[in-house]
């Protein structure tokens, strides 16, 4: 079967490192020795994900990834032989300003938003700072591992 990563982008701008991402979460589907799972990546506006936030989270702001992890769901059947994770919304500028704000490349935030996005759907979370620890360190080693660096 294999994994499948789709990706889309639903902004009106031709982003290059985005088509770059599957590399990175390829490293990190292997770094936590998994088959057959299926998610997608999404990159989205401000208006989108502002959207997302308010009816989801309660938040009433842009924010720069959230996710929907389908294995939180009770009530969804999902297709046997396949792990169908879910979906990563990446919003386009705040990646962009946040790059900036950080010091680091677009690629290199862009990559941590997705890589952030996949341990959520996996059920990491970081709420507590030892659940930070350890899914910071675990995204920190996938960056590492494909020398995307500060």
């Amino acid at each position: 079967m294999g994994n499948s990563v789709e990706f889309y982008n639903q902004t009106n701008e031709e982003v290059e490192e985005f088509n770059s991402l599957e590399k990175v979460l390829s490293t990190a589907i292997q770094m936590e020795g998994l088959e057959n799972v299926s998610f997608n990546v999404i990159l989205v506006d401000d208006e989108t994900i502002h959207q997302f936030n308010k009816e989801y989270r309660g938040v009433d702001k842009v924010t720069d990834v959230i996710t929907f992890a389908l294995e939180d769901e009770k009530e969804v059947i999902l297709p046997a032989g396949m792990r169908v994770l879910g979906d990563i919304y990446i919003c386009l500028n705040k990646a962009r300003s946040q790059a900036e704000e950080y010091g680091h490349s677009f690629y290199r935030e862009l990559s941590f938003l997705a890589v952030h996005g996949f341990y959520h759907l996996l059920g990491y979370d970081h709420q507590t700072k030892e659940e930070e620890k350890i899914m910071f360190q675990k995204q920190e080693e996938v960056l590492a591992k494909n020398n995307i660096t500060r």
